[in-house]
């Protein structure tokens, strides 16, 4: 199939992109990547009226690392930032996650906070928000303010952002020193969506694990964090798989998948749960 019908835009400042976007509204969709929305386009499960292109616009394409957070611009492509030295040596995560995004052309294209924005808890990325706390920052006609990630998302493919407003950036929180973590996924194909898949984070002390968060891909109608602490709390790698059991039990309440063609519920369920258990053994073992 072919797209509807719609009107271009192609603003060349951040001004021009909102005055488009606040004068269509509802009417506009925003193009950065397109990884997901030309897809749907094409399909016609969306049709807006208009199509602002953003690639135009000066600094948005930028990542920045600060002692508290790396910030990442609209316009950087997964493989960018994925590819990013510095970015990784802040927060390993990001890399661990974007390198199970898709295939390799589509990191070439889309961009990483443009997956947040569509909110598809299908996606690596709004997992990787949730659990770093990340801050949208946010533009419309109005002025600027920042959403954090949990109270970004509000369902499948829905979130807090108004029609007239685009997110600029995504500041991805990052995690003290004493932290390692990870991320894996299960998939029926290299580069098809995964069935589900767990981001983690351990912190550390004396050589036992004093905090623990997951959060997870395609096992939930909203990217959100579960707190394994209490169930973690003083494992050291040498007894973690004694407090599998108490893993396995807090994911199966936590996750709510739902079955289709590829996988059922229970299945999905079972699935999370154990590459949790796994993950928590890969990562304390460093």
């Amino acid at each position: 199939m072919k797209p509807a019908p719609f009107v271009y835009h192609a603003p060349r400042t951040l001004d021009e992109a909102l005055a488009a976007l606040g004068e269509v509204g509802h009417d506009g969709k925003i193009l950065a990547g397109g990884q997901s929305l030309i897809p749907m386009l094409s399909m016609r499960l969306a049709t807006p009226a208009h199509l602002i292109d953003i690639n135009g616009v000066a600094g948005l394409d930028t990542i920045e690392v600060a002692d508290g957070y790396v910030r990442v611009g609209a316009c950087v492509r997964h493989a960018q930032l994925e590819r990013s030295e510095e970015a990784y040596a802040a927060l390993p995560l990001l890399r661990q996650a974007l390198r199970n995004v898709a295939h390799p052309a589509i990191r070439n294209r889309g961009t990483t906070v443009g997956s947040i924005a569509h909110a598809d808890a299908a996606g690596e990325m709004p997992s990787v928000a949730v659990l770093t706390d990340a801050v949208m920052e946010v533009c419309g006609p109005a002025g600027s303010r920042e959403i954090a990630a949990g109270d970004f998302f509000t369902g499948p493919l829905e979130t807090t952002l108004g029609a007239d407003e685009l997110v600029t950036a995504v500041r991805f929180g990052r995690f003290p020193s004493n932290t390692s973590t990870g991320f894996v996924e299960s998939a029926r194909r290299s580069g098809d969506y995964a069935v589900a898949g767990v981001a983690l984070a351990l912190t550390s002390g004396d050589g036992a694990i004093s905090a623990a968060r997951a959060s997870f891909v395609s096992v939930t109608d909203v990217p959100d964090v579960l707190d394994l602490t209490e169930v973690l709390s003083g494992a050291t790698a040498e007894d973690v798989a004694a407090r599998a059991d108490g893993v396995i039990e807090a994911v199966r309440a936590h996750v709510t998948p739902e079955s289709d063609i590829h996988a059922s519920a229970d299945y999905r369920r079972m699935l999370a749960a154990e590459l949790t258990r796994r993950l928590i053994a890969e990562v304390i073992s460093r």
